[in-house]
């Protein structure tokens, strides 16, 4: 008897008395038997209450910056064990480049998440959307957007084909949110997900409550969700459909994010002709896509849109790529390069699918039985037991069959359709009905360009291949992190990654309205009109343990003379006519006369603010939101205001970032320049030489 696949509930693993219904889960390639999945479940309600509880006790308190730096303890204690993986992924069918994707992939989201957390997201719990707004004519009333962290739990409900990069790049975003996050992974590999869970339990790294996976029967689980919980779903768009009809979704307020079937396109370009690099990396693109992961991916090309005439030439192009280049077989054979599908079942939904493609008018032009493959000891045999399809390729003589544009069979299979012009081509990309992604492979820019202003509506990303790009392009099927997954209509209409922007699908925006002193107090930035305050000694005298919110220094004036101006334009070379010729600037209708550059005023105003000797300010790293407002002619006197806006501490080194509010002011008290500075300030006082 194989074993029965556990659940990881409460912080601890269960697994259920009674395994009599469990569904057997195969070896893909062999037919053996790899685990069992019983048929009852957990308690779900206990599960997500333990997360909305304990999880968000441990989770929620913790800053965007402490959260950052779990995700990479994360992924390094799954790279360390990643071997494991690897091994139980053959057994799901997955070559080691599939495994590469899978597994890699998803330890790479983690990665990233880290990173951004830490460089784009505050030391905080509190996350600031978009700028100040200014209620009132006296600034005494405010507003900003704040995010916040959702109260609930973040479940997932993934598909079979990623079980770790699906349940990875689910579990960063809401991790890094503050959301404990609850899996609920596909039969058929989800004894790859639940291995993953493990080595996450077992590295001592979790929260408590922070991850709990779910293996078997979850069929209340929705029934269950209610106000503060989300719901990431990847699947078929009919499934997604009846989630979204759910009364938790509908009348609870849960929200619900979709990724789901897809009928993506690459469009070849009309300059694209055989021969040139455009032409390669097409066909490179639509056979990686047929046979990664033997096709069975959301992202992969279900259409091959090229110009009239083309058909013949890539299909025999893909003919010899696949010849050359693909051997099918079980992953752990020497050479094999595609591996079988995910199941039985799996192969004989796809089989079905591939003859309603061919009853909607589509012939096969490459590919179609599996016959011999190269099994595990290295030799050729019958794909009998095993869930093999050969890269199948059809072409359809009628653009505007329904079934190249709505049936897709998720594996190795996709389509070649010619289109006649520009116009027609992107009308084939929208009959798919929204896609998660678009590639065009063209060197020329004027098709791109309108190709690219038709169709991206229809897409949440497009590849644009050319001459220039094509080697060092991560591929038509590959989503970044850092970049939309997702799209509209079949696609599911969600983004499950694209930056900080999927962190916050699992945090609440709020408006908060009220005074600079409030606004401050709530949100740990200083807001101008905010108390501040000039006592002791020079804020750069402060370490960051010392320095506070609000501390500040106002200089003397300077008087900005024509002799300074002149001086600053011959020695830096900006002799730019406003600085220089009276005539030609009093004929500008932003300018007095001759004004005083820009960076000569930011220049003074560090004189006039900086305290020269060593100390804990250790480096000023740059400015950002810089405007000059009002124009310095010879004779008028500057000052600067300085003051401490925000201090963000690095949880792994000794020293932090401190954001200034910097306002330069004339003698009639009219602000001249505006910025923030930023410098890196040591936690505490350096040593005194001796």
């Amino acid at each position: 008897m194989t074993r029965l696949l556990p659940s990881y509930i409460q912080d601890s693993w269960w697994e259920p008395a009674d395994a009599a219904d469990a569904t057997v889960v195969r070896d893909a390639s062999t037919g053996d038997e790899v685990v069992r999945v019983s048929t009852a479940g957990p308690d779900t309600a206990a599960a997500l209450e333990h997360a909305r509880t304990i999880g968000q006790h441990s989770l929620a308190p913790l800053t965007f910056h402490q959260r950052a730096i779990l995700l990479k303890q994360f992924a390094l204690a799954l790279t360390e064990r990643k071997a494991e993986l690897y091994e139980l992924s053959y057994q799901a069918g997955a070559t080691k480049q599939d495994s590469w994707v899978d597994i890699d992939g998803g330890i790479g989201v983690l990665f990233t998440y880290s990173s951004k957390g830490r460089r784009e997201m505050p030391q905080s719990t509190i996350y600031l959307d978009g700028p100040v707004e200014v209620l009132s004519k006296d600034g005494s009333f405010l507003a900003r957007h704040i995010c916040t962290t959702m109260p609930g739990v973040a479940v997932q409900i993934n598909a079979f084909n990623f079980p770790v990069w699906g349940s990875l790049e689910k579990l960063a975003p809401a991790f890094l949110a503050g959301m404990p996050t609850l899996i609920k992974p596909a039969t058929p590999t989800g004894f790859v997900a639940e291995h993953m869970v493990r080595i996450l339990a077992e590295s001592g790294l979790l929260p408590a409550g922070a991850i709990q996976i779910v293996n078997g029967s979850a069929r209340d689980l929705m029934d269950h969700l209610r106000l503060g919980d989300t719901v990431g779903f990847t699947g078929s768009a009919s499934t997604a459909d009846s989630l979204r009809r759910h009364a938790a979704v509908l009348d609870r307020g849960v929200r619900f994010t979709a990724e789901t079937d897809s009928i993506n396109a690459s469009v070849l370009g009309p300059d694209a002709t055989e021969g040139t690099p455009e032409f390669d990396a097409f066909v490179r693109g639509v056979v990686a896509e047929m046979t990664s992961k033997a096709g069975q991916k959301c992202t992969a090309i279900r259409r091959a849109i090229v110009p009239t005439g083309m058909t013949d030439a890539v299909a025999a192009a893909v003919r010899d790529r696949i010849a050359a280049k693909v051997v099918v077989g079980d992953p752990r054979g020497e050479g094999v390069t595609m591996g079988p599908l995910a199941s039985i079942e799996q192969r004989d939904e796809v089989l079905q699918q591939l003859m309603k493609l061919r009853e909607g008018g589509g012939q096969i032009v490459v590919g179609g039985e599996a016959g011999e493959v190269r099994l595990a000891d290295g030799s050729m045999g019958p794909a009998e037991g095993g869930a093999f399809l050969a890269p199948t390729l059809l072409a359809f003589d009628d653009a505007g069959a329904d079934a190249l544009h709505s049936v897709e069979a998720f594996g190795p299979v996709s389509s070649l359709v010619e289109y006649g012009s520009p116009e027609q081509a992107a009308e084939l990309v929208a009959r798919g009905g929204g896609s998660l992604v678009t590639s065009v492979a063209s060197h020329d820019g004027a098709f791109v360009a309108e190709l690219t202003r038709r169709i991206a509506a229809h897409n949440g990303r497009i590849l644009l291949l050319d001459r220039d790009d094509a080697r060092a392009s991560t591929g038509h099927g590959s989503p970044l992190p850092m970049l939309v997954h997702g799209g509209p209509g079949r696609a599911g209409g969600g983004e499950e990654l694209g930056g900080i922007r999927s962190v916050l699908h699992h945090m609440q925006r709020t408006a908060v309205q009220g005074s600079p002193a409030m606004l401050t107090a709530v949100t740990g930035v200083w807001h101008t009109g905010a108390p501040a305050s000039t006592e002791g000694p020079h804020p750069f005298r402060k370490s960051l343990a010392e320095l506070k919110i609000g501390d500040q220094v106002v200089s003397e004036r300077r008087k900005i003379s024509l002799e300074d101006i002149e001086h600053f334009a011959e020695f830096t070379g900006d002799t730019f006519y406003a600085h220089m010729d009276q005539e030609a600037a009093e004929a500008n209708p932003f300018f007095p006369g001759r004004v005083a550059h820009g960076y000569l005023l930011l220049s003074f105003a560090a004189g006039l603010f900086v305290e020269p000797a060593p100390g804990p300010v250790l480096a000023n790293t740059g400015l950002d939101n810089l405007r000059f407002l009002t124009p310095v002619s010879p004779g008028d006197s500057l000052r600067v205001t300085l003051t401490a806006k925000q201090i963000t501490p690095r949880e792994t080194d000794d020293y932090g970032e401190v954001r200034w509010d910097a306002v330069l002011t004339n003698q009639e008290d009219e602000t001249v320049a505006q910025y923030d500075l930023l410098t890196y300030v040591a936690k505490t006082q350096p040593a005194v030489a001796a």
